[in-house]
């Protein structure tokens, strides 16, 4: 089995180097960046299993980093490094999309530790996805209601529905599950991938602007479950 291979983002070279020497000791491959532009380069041209990523950067925030690594692609683990420890900072850096946070400073046995359960839970669900995609097949139909996962493209009787990435993932959970209640729970974790609830209204915000597009085109198939979560209707995509 290869090494797990690990890209370290952080400005300060004493921190760096320790936490890559360490990292070296207990078997991983890293790759070391000192600002966010070299990282998000290292990161569309290479292959992560992890970032370990500081989250005050001299070029960006962690947090803007982050967010333009999911605009750009599929996003690696993440453990978010900071000196800023409190509960109102680590809820900030995991809504921001990291996978877990650590505060400074740290013991190198409790940062591996960390690595391994976020790049194992990471494994699970890439193989509980592939695994759900090869069932369902690649492209999705309920009723009128069509998506296609290689072109990204989503309509509704033949016209295209304008959909964001995020939207476009929405979207394909529902249909996947359709005529069954899908729970807030449910669309954090497998629409977000979050393994917490980040008490902000995402997925009400979100459902919002699908919902809005859909009725742009005469239709409007999910409903709403009080205390219960949302349906995707096939009967009102006919």
């Amino acid at each position: 089995m290869s090494a797990i291979r690990v890209l370290v983002v952080e400005d300060d070279p004493a921190i760096a180097g320790q936490i890559c020497h360490g990292l070296m000791a207990r078997g991983y491959a890293t790759d070391l960046a000192a600002t966010g532009e070299a990282a998000f380069k290292a990161c569309t041209g290479g292959q992560f299993d992890a970032i370990v990523l500081d989250r005050m950067l001299p070029d960006t925030h962690g947090d803007a980093l982050l967010a333009r690594l999911r605009e750009a692609g599929p996003v690696p683990a993440v453990l978010m490094l900071s000196a800023l420890g409190s509960v109102e900072d680590r809820v900030e850096g995991l809504v921001a999309g990291a996978d877990d946070y650590l505060a400074k400073p740290f013991d190198m046995s409790e940062l591996s530790a960390r690595l391994v359960a976020i790049c194992r839970r990471g494994t699970r669900k890439a193989e509980e996805k592939a695994e759900d995609n090869s069932e369902q097949g690649g492209d999705l139909t309920v009723g009128r209601l069509r998506l296609e996962s290689a072109s990204h493209r989503a309509s509704f009787g033949g016209e295209a529905i304008e959909l964001n990435r995020k939207q476009f993932s929405l979207m394909a959970y529902l249909m996947r599950h359709a005529d069954k209640v899908v729970t807030r729970a449910m669309l954090i974790e497998n629409v977000w991938a979050y393994s917490f609830d980040p008490a902000t209204n995402i997925v009400e915000s979100n459902l919002s602007r699908l919902r809005t597009r859909l009725q742009l085109l005469g239709c409007d198939p999910i409903e709403t479950r009080r205390g219960e979560g949302y349906v995707l209707r096939a009967d009102l995509c006919r």
